[in-house]
């Protein structure tokens, strides 16, 4: 038994022999929006040419089906394990997308289950994806340090992880629960990528001055009271919720309106300074 009180695991899950780096996405409280910069890291990595895929374990509040404009997909298993479902991209990279979204049949659907349904739908999604050859692999995981946490910890214990990225907002009151989610990575021993400050002012979708609505800086301050990268922070952009909310009355690919937003350039910016790291590939 771990420190967790959960079984230890036999050795790494097979399913993810072939994945060269997993990244999680890590926020210490809901609404500072972690599975917007998942999309976002997802989208970048994949416009630099990378393979790319994204595991949903937010069991209570699957977005990224929403975010990815694959409500009416389905997943299904084979004897290789659970398909992902693909995104439509500009022909750089490739996009696969699983979560708990694509069984509920509908947004306004519920998960109400204890924590060992939970632990065993964690460990399904973990060991039982056919994900094949991947550059990266991004978790987004649910806010703070729940079970799910422990969880996914206790998965990957023998899986070698790159790190995390931690998003957060501006607000003392998020940067206050930020502290704990670094002082729980510290505990399981995850390394720690780098801070993002989420909705780091505001852009004005028709003068396109920023405006620090919420303040600013502290992310920054975060990161350096605890020693680990700063990436950088992220205003909001009302084109970017126009390009997802908008997606399937587009022409182009989410990709490709990604690419040509105004909030692209700075994504690819916090992108690289994690790239830049060199973290060795798993295999």
């Amino acid at each position: 038994m771990s420190e967790f009180g959960e079984e230890e695991n036999d050795g790494p899950a097979p399913s993810l022999a072939q994945i060269k780096h997993i990244i999680l996405i890590l926020s210490g409280k809901g609404g500072v929006g972690k599975s917007s910069v998942t999309t976002q890291t997802a989208l970048s990595l994949c416009e630099m040419g990378y393979k790319v895929g994204v595991l949903d374990i937010d069991l209570t509040g699957p977005s990224l089906p929403r975010m990815f404009g694959l409500e009416d997909k389905s997943i299904y298993q084979d004897s290789n394990g659970w398909k992902p479902v693909d995104v439509k991209t500009n022909g750089k990279g490739s996009l696969s997308v699983i979560s708990i979204g694509f069984l509920l049949g509908d947004r306004g659907n519920s998960v109400v289950w204890r924590g060992p349904k939970k632990t065993a739908m964690i460990k399904q999604f973990v060991k039982d994806v056919a994900w094949g050859e991947l550059d990266y692999l991004l978790i987004d995981t649910p806010p703070g340090t729940s079970d799910e946490h422990i969880s996914i910890a206790e998965q990957l214990r023998f899986s070698g992880p790159d790190g995390a990225i931690v998003v957060t907002t501006p607000q003392g009151v998020a940067t206050a629960d930020v502290k704990k989610e670094l002082n729980f990575c510290k505990k399981i021993d995850l390394k720690i990528l780098g801070i993002v400050e989420n909705m780091s002012g505001f852009i004005c979708p028709h003068c396109a001055e920023c405006t620090n609505i919420f303040s600013s800086g502290g992310g920054k301050s975060l990161a350096d009271e605890f020693s680990v990268p700063y990436l950088g922070n992220i205003p909001i952009d009302p084109q970017f919720v126009d390009m997802i909310e908008n997606q399937k009355r587009s022409k182009k690919t989410l990709s490709e309106s990604y690419s040509e937003s105004s909030i692209h350039p700075i994504f690819h910016g916090i992108i690289q300074k994690v790239l830049d790291q060199k973290h060795p590939a798993r295999f």
